[in-house]
């Protein structure tokens, strides 16, 4: 039997600011999550029910439309619309999915632009203008609530991180000043006819996240699956009340892979021969566009040197989006497609 979990960890202690010894234990506990799994669930993060009702209704509300009225929203960059099959998660790692070249989940991003740092020279090329469906007035006031609180979090966690690996307090803080932070809403449930139920059926195809953390809002359906150590594909699902929280490759860079950016993927499942419900919205904290990104000096291996070269955030952000987005094989991830490799022979 497998021993494979994803730990929970309740951070309360530093969204209220308790004392340093809870702090010190919280700590504790996600580095153990972050060296064993590379993901964990939390609890304590404080974001109230009503923000996170305000944003599955409004959810709800776009993805029911047309499909010709929500390709209307579809525009260049990291923002808007992407209708079923316009994406290769798994292309973002060099790998292609067994399952076929795109993954059948539709979404929506929103994110921070260029424009919210007017006192920085800063490309919206960089970042992305944010659309916002009016067929649904709800939508960009619950989607924004939603944003800025799963900011917060983010932030509470790369605080978190400081103390877990010893790093200056401010470490994270100094790299994420003006960071490129996206919200990825993303829908499993399509309308009949749209996908054809045979085959290895995938959701959203195995990849890593890009950045420094993930903050995850999950329905409590399965699909979500983890590679474990064991390179088997564990099913996770949220427990009652917590995100899903996972690391993206610029911490392990930083970790020289102390900390892991575990490979994921989604396969939903089927009942009854269709696709049972599932939404999940992802709050990529990825760092400044300028931001240069190089393994933390106590990480270093003594004999090997430095496990990865120094990369701007933006340089390795483009790289990954051309192989999801574009269809272009990314050939720098190497030791991710390793991975996804291993675990395809291993069954």
């Amino acid at each position: 039997m497998s021993s494979f979990e994803v730990p929970a960890v309740d951070i309360r202690a530093w969204v209220t600011g308790a004392d340093a010894r809870a702090k010190q234990a919280v700590a504790e506990a996600v580095d153990d999550a972050c060296r064993r799994v590379g993901f964990m669930q939390i609890l304590g993060h404080g974001i109230d029910t009503p923000v996170l009702d305000g944003l599955a209704n409004a959810m709800d509300r776009f993805f029911g439309l047309s499909i010709d009225t929500k390709k209307a929203y579809r525009v260049p960059a990291n923002r808007g619309y992407s209708p079923p099959k316009s994406e290769s998660l798994s292309l973002s790692l060099g790998v292609e999915s067994a399952a076929g070249m795109n993954d059948f989940f539709e979404a929506f991003n929103i994110g921070v632009e260029a424009r919210s740092f007017p006192h920085l020279d800063l490309d919206e090329a960089d970042y992305g203008i944010n659309v916002w469906p009016t067929e649904v007035p709800e939508f960009e006031p619950a989607v924004l609530e939603y944003f800025a609180q799963a900011g917060r979090v983010a932030r509470v966690l790369t605080d978190i991180f400081c103390a877990a690996l010893n790093l200056d307090p401010d470490y994270f803080r100094r790299l994420t000043d003006h960071s490129v932070d996206v919200l990825r809403m993303n829908n499993y449930a399509l309308s009949e006819g749209t996908v054809t139920l045979d085959g290895d059926l995938t959701g959203m195809g195995e990849h890593t996240d890009f950045g420094i953390v993930t903050v995850l809002w999950a329905d409590q359906v399965p699909g979500l699956q983890v590679l474990g150590t064991d390179r088997r594909w564990h099913d996770v699902e949220p427990i009652d009340g917590a995100l899903l929280v996972n690391l993206g490759d610029l911490t392990a860079r930083i970790t020289n892979d102390h900390w892991m950016s575990t490979l994921h993927r989604v396969k939903p499942p089927i009942v009854n021969g269709s696709i049972k419900r599932r939404r999940s919205a992802a709050f990529f904290h990825d760092g400044n566009v300028d931001a240069v990104i190089t393994t933390a000096p106590d990480f270093l291996d003594g004999d090997d040197g430095m496990a990865y070269e120094p990369i701007t955030v933006g340089a390795h952000v483009t790289a990954k989006l051309a192989g999801s987005r574009q269809g272009k094989s990314n050939v720098a991830a190497v030791r991710e497609a390793a991975r996804v490799l291993a675990a395809q022979r291993s069954h």
